[in-house]
C-alpha cells in the first residue's frame, strides 16, 4: 500500500477513535450525525463499515444478492484497521465505495484527511478484536427490533431499489440470525449503550460532552509535551 506521504498531516495529538455499533437500521447514522453536528465536520474522520464489503466481482450478480453480507467476514476488516492506523499516524486513506444496488464496489474512493476524531460505525465493528482495540470509546444503539425491521424495510425499498419480498426473505435468512449470533453478543463490549439511538437526548449529550471533555485533555497534554 503507498502512503500519500505528501499530504501527510501530523496532529498535536493521538485521535479519538470513536465507535457506533448497533443493530441493522438501530440508528447509528443518527448517532454519528448528532456527533457530527455537536463536534464540527472539520473535527472528524469517518469510516463507515460497510465500505468495506469484499468486492465479490468473481461472482455473477444473482449470487452477489444472495450472499450474506451480516456476517464478519463479508467485510474487509483488515483494510478498515489499516485505515485508522494510518489516519492516527495522520496519513490520508482512500475509503472504498460499496453500490448496494450492484453488490461491487465502484471504481471511485473518498480521500479522508486525519482529524482529531475518527468516527467508526457499522453493525460488525465490536466483532473483531483488533478493530475494538483501537477504540477510545465504543458506543452500541440499541432499538427494539420491529422498529429496526421496519427502518430497513423502508431503506431498502426506496434507496436501494428492492422488493418486499426480497427484503424479508434477506431479514428472515441471515439478518435476524447473525444479529443473534454477532451483533447482540457484541453489545457486551460497549462502553455506553444507547437505547432509542440518536433521538436519546439525555445519551446524546452525555457522549457529545465525554467527547469534548476528551479532545481538550489531549490537547492540554500536548501542550504540556510542547512547552517542556
Amino acid at each position: 500500500m503507498e502512503m500519500n506521504l505528501e499530504r501527510t498531516r501530523p496532529l498535536k495529538f493521538k485521535p479519538i477513535v470513536f465507535g457506533v455499533a448497533g443493530g441493522t437500521a438501530s440508528g447509528k447514522t443518527t448517532v454519528a450525525r448528532a456527533v457530527l453536528d455537536a463536534v464540527g465536520a472539520s473535527q472528524i474522520a469517518y469510516l463507515p463499515h460497510d465500505a468495506y464489503y469484499k468486492d465479490r466481482d468473481d461472482l455473477p450478480f444473482e449470487q452477489r444478492a444472495h450472499l450474506n453480507y451480516d456476517h464478519p467476514d463479508s467485510l474487509e476488516t483488515k483494510l478498515m484497521v489499516r485505515h485508522i492506523k494510518d489516519l492516527i499516524a495522520g496519513v490520508p486513506v482512500n475509503v472504498p465505495v460499496y453500490d448496494f444496488t450492484t453488490h461491487r464496489r465502484t471504481d471511485n474512493t473518498i480521500l479522508v484527511d486525519p482529524a482529531p476524531i475518527i468516527l467508526v460505525d457499522g453493525i460488525l465493528i465490536f466483532t473483531k478484536r483488533k478493530l475494538r482495540d483501537l477504540m477510545d470509546i465504543k458506543i452500541f444503539v440499541d432499538t427494539d427490533p420491529d422498529v429496526r425491521f421496519i427502518r430497513r424495510l423502508e431503506r431498502d425499498m426506496n434507496e436501494r431499489g428492492r422488493s418486499l419480498d426480497s427484503v424479508v426473505e434477506q431479514y428472515l435468512d441471515t439478518v435476524r440470525p447473525m444479529h443473534l449470533k454477532f451483533v447482540e453478543p457484541s453489545k457486551r463490549y460497549a462502553d455506553i449503550i444507547i437505547p432509542g439511538g440518536g433521538h436519546n437526548r439525555v445519551a446524546m449529550e452525555m457522549v457529545v460532552s465525554r467527547l469534548h471533555m476528551l479532545l481538550r485533555v489531549r490537547e492540554e497534554h500536548a501542550k504540556e509535551e510542547l512547552n517542556s
